[in-house]
């Protein structure tokens, strides 16, 4: 019997269950360069590729230095650590401190938190605590420590006869990291200016710092919190040095009730030291 001769639509099936699903030549053409190929009576165009266009770095007068007051963006991190050092050293009190952070669009934790967190206690109190940053319950309130752990604090101050009449608290960051995580060191940098202002305005005899890294960031220091606490170390504002001390974070100490009695001692030694300065 002859041979049926197949319908190309029946080839095409063939070739299709086979895996082929693209028609190429018995030599294999540089598509760059060579004339489209033509197969079964019909173009086949190659799109012709541009030439990549040279990178042109933008001048200093195009490139921005901070974000658009109306983008909505925060600025680049070196233009937001300058305008945050502007906005601080114009400020003379700490009511024209708090509106020049309460204005700040340069740091993006400002987006998502619900409210600027900038202090508590009293301004002209001897002592000032520092902690990191606020958490949800501050972030609520608009105040600093008011949630467990600023319970635990206030239990901490009463001890050495203390409370927030005589005491002045502040943070590192105003704003609360989503989540309660850690602040970036880019998102300390940036804030860094203010609450270094701060110290300057308040003026305080004694500076504690509360966690890690606020005495990473303030006191510069390189130890962690454990080895760092107890040690006394000189905060220089420029117009003097301030007697400053690390002290496990009230949260840390949530975590770790064991090292309340560490915490304690390190307590003792900062009302000596307040006892010192009478």
């Amino acid at each position: 019997m002859a041979d049926t001769p197949l319908h190309p639509l029946d080839v095409l099936r063939f070739y299709a269950d086979s895996g082929v699903d693209i028609a190429l030549d018995e030599i294999a053409p540089n598509r760059l360069t060579a004339p489209a190929p033509v197969a079964q009576g019909y173009q086949f165009e190659v799109p012709k590729r541009e030439a990549p266009k040279p990178f042109a770095a933008p001048s200093a007068k195009s490139a921005p230095q901070s974000a658009s007051r109306n983008s909505g963006l925060p600025a680049a991190p070196d233009a937001a650590i300058r305008d945050a050092g502007k906005l601080a050293s114009n400020a003379t009190s700490l009511d024209e401190l708090r509106k020049a952070i309460e204005s700040f669009e340069g740091c993006a934790l400002k987006t998502t938190a619900m409210k600027t967190v900038f202090a508590d206690g009293n301004p002209q109190a001897r002592i000032m605590f520092v902690g990191e940053g606020p958490g949800a319950e501050e972030d609520r309130e608009g105040l600093p420590f008011v949630g467990r752990s600023g319970k635990l604090l206030d239990r901490m101050m009463a001890a050495i006869g203390l409370d927030r009449t005589s005491a002045y608290i502040a943070n590192i960051i105003p704003w609360r990291p989503p989540g309660n995580r850690t602040p970036t060191p880019q998102e300390s940098a940036i804030c860094l200016p203010f609450i270094r202002r701060q110290i300057e305005l308040v003026n305080p005899d004694i500076l504690v710092c509360l966690g890690g890294p606020s005495a990473t960031t303030l006191l510069e220091v390189r130890e962690g919190i454990t080895r760092s606490r107890g040690r006394w170390f000189d905060y220089d504002t420029g117009a003097r040095k301030i007697k400053a001390i690390a002290l496990f974070h009230p949260a840390y100490l949530l975590r770790s009730p064991a090292h309340k009695k560490l915490a304690w001692q390190d307590l003792l030694a900062i009302k000596r030291g307040l006892a010192d300065l009478n």
